[in-house]
């Protein structure tokens, strides 16, 4: 939270004890019923930087970090306060003597492990005596040991996901540093580092350029290393952007002909390149990587010329052949904004905006991994007069607001939520109608993963899913102060209101345990006099105080449309029935809830199959068809150095389904024989225990070698590269077929971080996350 007002950190803490059992009727609770907490935090600033965060798994334990700086004389003099709270927000304790009222850095705020073990990281700025040091906890915010750092860090410590006493970071010389003993001690492992990502197993991926500049997109170089730093292996040559997403690294690859650039993928973390069959795009236009799993991408691409919008495709298995999935998909070039949202709380399902031929925003929903897209369902408790109802009925459909919508200032403080612990309930603003005509969209709430809907709250909320879904919590964002809460124990049909607070303050937002798997919300605000930072926290576990039993829940089947139809619910192959709280019971889930699941298969139906590599889908028909372009020709691909023939009915089995028999259309891909090369990629070993500098010194000596006999060939060739050279090859087909996209590949077009040394590219690949 960021305010430029004079203020003060307060911490209001208040617990809630309310009736087991509800009414659904305006139900109001006041604030002087319950006992408050108040405990200083904070002091007179110029301006503010306000950090939560949450340490660990259901230890309860909260960090809140101030930090305000003042310019001075061409430099910024700063301080910073630490606050810890044990008991999920009631009382706090000032620490800032723990890190000996250093200032903390802005930027960079607080790292904390993503392996909820405790781990915290606090990067400080030492101005007035120079230098940075690290300031580390083990222990939950306990306790911290200072490190003084060797380099200027440039952005914040990276954890190693799979081992969180490894850290790395970047200074802004552009250095890669790493430590292996919790930021203890630390080593430069290379230097012209433009972006640095985790890999899986210890891996990490950059990508350098040796004249160490990270403005000459298209020449920059991939490396990897195993080994933390003492081995390195050049991947690919003439980069424009990369991104790692589920088992797949995607790079975007110059191709030598202009400005135009391809994809190449890899599963295999880069030994072996393969060219994603999509259409190539030029300095115009930007791939994006919107989703990633296991099983398969969707990637967006961009359409020639400032249009807006573009193409999304979807993946095979491999990340290689792509079918077309939505044409028109709405995606800024401007802000690089697009509404896609994936739902987490049911399997399959995506949402986004496309862009009519009317030139309106419309949203649309699949719900079996962008084989089939339709718009959602108008909710029935939303009003849409009949004259737009009988002459353009496409504009009565709901209309979700995402990350569009707030780049066109409408105001829309939340993005669309859903948690995977609270299974088919998602929340999201929304408007039945235009979507650019409603300046003040309403809350809506679907409980069957976007198959229906219910309008639920009026007005722009901030929201919250507790307990798994056995609450939901909104307070109204208004300009004006409040001081309710609304909260509803059946899935938003019901909303009851507390008065948490006989003492408005205008909201900023409010934060919960991530998970959902709590019962405790922080509410953030600032009094009338704009004097003082508020942060309230209610515990609801005085409202949910029985344990759910088994007569609490029932038997539900997900996707379920139709239950006349035998096939009802199959989706992906299979059928899923859950355990879910009846909507009528006031009871508590618990922090190991998780709702119980049966899955049967289903036989194979159209529904089970994306449209093959060269097909479609046309709009309302589920049946593929072959796209004109491509009709005589043949399909014809490169995978893992030789052409592959397809030889296909149009249909192929979407990734990750599990369907049995039934449809069964034939698919063949045929060997051709043919060797498929391209010199978009030319991958370099380095020799074990070898550096950025050493690398220089071996190229030198083994041109010595090559050049003093035919044996010193030989002795380089079997000792220093294993006998043989490594050498990858690729289709030479750049036919324009429309293919998929994912976000994060071209959507690399820079965001810079002004360091005053130098700029750093700080985006995951603006080719691939535009």
């Amino acid at each position: 939270v960021h305010s430029s007002l004079l203020c003060v950190l307060v911490c209001v803490c208040v617990c809630v004890s309310l009736s087991a059992r509800q009414e659904c009727r305006s139900h109001t609770q006041s604030a002087s019923k319950w006992p408050s907490y108040f405990g200083q935090l904070g002091q007179f600033i110029l301006s503010s930087w306000v950090w939560l965060a949450w340490v660990g798994d259901g230890a309860g334990v909260l960090l809140v970090l101030t930090t305000f700086q003042v310019p001075m004389f061409m430099v910024q003099v700063g301080q910073s306060n630490l606050y810890r709270s044990e008991d999920y927000g009631k009382t706090f304790q000032d620490v800032t003597h723990l890190i000996n009222h250093t200032f903390v850095q802005t930027e960079f705020g607080i790292a904390i492990s993503p392996d909820h073990s405790g781990k915290v990281i606090l990067t400080c700025d030492l101005s007035e005596i120079g230098g940075f040091r690290l300031f580390r906890s083990q222990d939950f915010g306990v306790s911290f040991v200072p490190t003084d750092l060797p380099f200027e860090p440039l952005i914040q410590m990276l954890y190693n996901p799979g081992d969180c006493n490894v850290l790395m970071t970047l200074s802004v010389m552009l250095d890669l540093w790493l430590s292996e003993d919790f930021g203890a001690t630390w080593r430069k492992i290379h230097d012209s580092v433009c972006l640095v990502r985790w890999g899986p197993k210890n891996s990490i991926y950059f990508t350098s350029n040796s004249n160490g500049s990270c403005n000459d997109k298209g020449v920059l170089e991939l490396w990897r290393t195993r080994d933390y730093g003492r081995s390195f292996q050049t991947i690919a040559t003439r980069v424009f952007s990369f991104v790692l997403g589920g088992r797949f690294v995607f790079a975007s690859i110059m191709t030598g002909m202009g400005t135009e650039r391809m994809i190449h993928v890899s599963v295999d973390g880069g030994d072996i390149w393969n060219m994603a069959q999509l259409p190539t795009v030029n300095h115009e236009q930007f791939y994006s990587i919107l989703a990633a799993n296991q099983d398969m991408v969707f990637m967006h691409v961009d359409d020639p010329g400032d249009s807006g919008v573009g193409t999304i495709y979807v993946s095979d298995n491999r990340g290689t052949v792509f079918s077309k999935s939505l044409e028109r998909h709405l995606y800024t070039t401007t802000g690089s904004d697009s509404d896609f949202t994936t739902i987490s709380s049911l399997r399959g399902v995506y949402m986004t905006s496309v862009l009519t031929q009317e030139g309106t925003v419309k949203t649309v929903i699949t719900f079996d991994q962008g084989a089939t897209w339709q718009t959602l369902r108008r909710p029935q408790n939303s009003h849409c007069d009949s004259e737009t109802m009988t002459n353009r009925p496409y504009r009565c459909s709901l209309h979700i607001h995402a990350s569009y919508s707030t780049s066109m200032k409408m105001n829309v403080p939340m993005l669309p939520l859903s948690q995977a612990s609270a299974v088919g309930l998602i929340l999201a603003h929304g408007s039945a109608g235009d979507a650019e005509s409603v300046l003040s969209p309403d809350v809506y709430v679907s409980d069957d993963g976007g198959y229906s809907w219910l309008l639920t709250l009026r007005g722009p909320h901030q929201y919250a899913v507790l307990d798994s879904g056995a609450l939901l919590v909104a307070v109204e964002h208004t300009t004006s102060p409040v001081n309710q809460i609304k909260f509803s124990t059946d899935e938003g049909r019901c909303w009851h209101v507390y008065n948490f607070t006989n003492n408005p303050l205008h909201f900023s937002g409010m934060d919960s345990e991530p998970g959902s798997r709590s019962l405790n919300v922080s509410l953030w605000g600032y009094r009338n006099d704009f004097s003082k930072w508020v942060v309230t926290t209610i515990d609801f576990r005085k409202l949910l105080n029985r344990d759910c039993g088994e007569e609490d829940y029932v038997q539900w089947l997900a996707h379920s449309v139709d239950p006349s139809n035998p096939n009802d619910g199959c989706v992906l192959g299979y059928k899923e029935r859950f355990l879910r709280l009846r909507k009528d019971s006031v009871c508590w889930n618990g922090r190991d809830y998780s709702a119980t699941r049966q899955l049967s298969p289903c036989p194979c139906t159209l529904d089970d199959y994306h449209c093959d590599f060269g097909y479609y889908r046309p709009e309302n028909s589920s049946e593929c068809v072959e796209q004109e372009e491509m009709k005589g020709r043949p399909l014809e691909f490169c995978l893992n150095g030789t052409t592959e023939e397809l030889q296909t009915s149009g249909y192929r089995k979407i990734p990750g389904d599990q369907c049995e028999g039934g449809f069964q259309p034939e698919r063949k891909e045929i060997d051709l024989k043919k060797m498929c090369t391209s010199n978009t990629l030319h991958p370099k070993s380095l020799t074990e225990n070898s550096s950025p500098h050493t690398a220089v010194i071996v190229m030198v000596v083994m041109a010595i070698l090559l050049m003093s006999a035919v044996a010193g060939v030989w002795l380089v060739k079997k000792y220093v590269c294993g006998g043989r050279f490594l050498v990858h090859r690729y289709s030479v087909m750049r036919e324009h077929v429309e293919a998929n996209g994912i976000q994060g590949v071209d959507d690399v077009d820079t965001h810079y971080m002004e360091t005053g040394k130098t700029q750093y590219l700080d985006d995951s690949d603006q080719d691939l996350l535009e």
